[in-house]
């Protein structure tokens, strides 16, 4: 019996038994689950060239320095809307006029790995992701320099899709427009450092009557571990556990990249256990 032979029965049966069984019909739900998969695709991916082509030109920042960033406009509405007048104290510095010591802390508290990544630490997110699920709230953040940039320039505070995936597309277009050292000077120039306070400049001024330029490793740790917060906590507070126990690692960081000497390392260690 050849091939086309067997083709003419359904199924041969040897004493009851089905050696070839009916054929069943494929059951078609697969096909319609990849059919709504690349449709949700196709709509995250129109969402994104949407966001692209209305978000903001970051191109001008190759040479320019903002006026004004959405998170200062934030704060203003807050302050007038609470009845009050801030005061704004920024002044702008070039990367070459900030301490060493300073722009090392912040990378160490920031954003680490910002010279080796694209704008995401796919790794940090991770991490970050697993710490606030085994903690049930959110302990630890994700976002990289480039992406804190992001949000203090053009986007207000608020939690939603939308506002992360206009957080993602502006992050890429400033990694892709403008090189590593002037997303940071940016980033030093904008962050906040306090009620009314942007960037290193004024920080420096407000709560060590000094330029950036001239803080010493006590100043720039201190300051940069207030950046997960500065609207509760200051420099100057050594009782808090977090800022506490946040100072003292990135003096035991920046000491191991030999950052500064060791008498300077105890001397931090004594100032920060005190």
């Amino acid at each position: 019996m050849t091939e086309d032979d067997l083709s003419k029965y359904k199924y041969i049966t040897v004493k009851g038994t089905s050696l070839f069984p009916p054929v069943r019909k494929r059951k078609r739900w697969g096909r319609g689950l990849s059919a709504f998969i690349g449709f949700v695709v196709l709509i995250l991916l129109a969402l994104i060239a949407f966001f692209y082509l209305t978000l903001p030109d970051v191109s001008a920042l190759k040479n320019e320095n903002p006026e004004t960033t959405a998170m200062m406009e934030y704060r203003e509405q807050q302050s007038r809307e609470r009845g009050l007048t801030l005061r704004r104290l920024q002044y702008w510095r070039p990367l070459s006029r900030i301490s060493p010591l300073l722009i090392h802390a912040v990378l160490i508290s920031e954003d680490d790995k910002f010279f080796q990544h694209e704008g995401f630490d796919w790794d940090g997110m991770k991490q970050a992701l697993e710490k606030n699920i085994d903690h049930k709230k959110i302990v630890r953040g994700g976002s990289t320099i480039t992406q804190q940039l992001s949000k203090n320039l053009y986007l207000r505070p608020v939690r939603t899709p939308w506002r992360k995936i206009r957080e993602a597309v502006i992050s890429y277009r400033l990694e892709s427009e403008l090189d590593k050292r002037r997303i940071l000077e940016l980033y030093l120039n904008v962050i906040e450092w306090g009620n009314g306070i942007y960037g290193i400049e004024a920080a420096a001024r407000a709560y060590y009557q000094k330029s950036a330029s001239q803080l010493n490793a006590s100043e720039a740790i201190r300051l940069s571990s207030i950046l997960v917060n500065p609207h509760r906590y200051t420099p100057d507070n050594n009782r808090n556990r977090r800022m506490r126990t946040k100072r003292l690692l990135l003096a035991e960081r920046m000491f191991k990249r030999k950052l500064f000497d060791e008498a300077v390392y105890q001397a931090l260690l004594a100032e920060f256990n005190s």
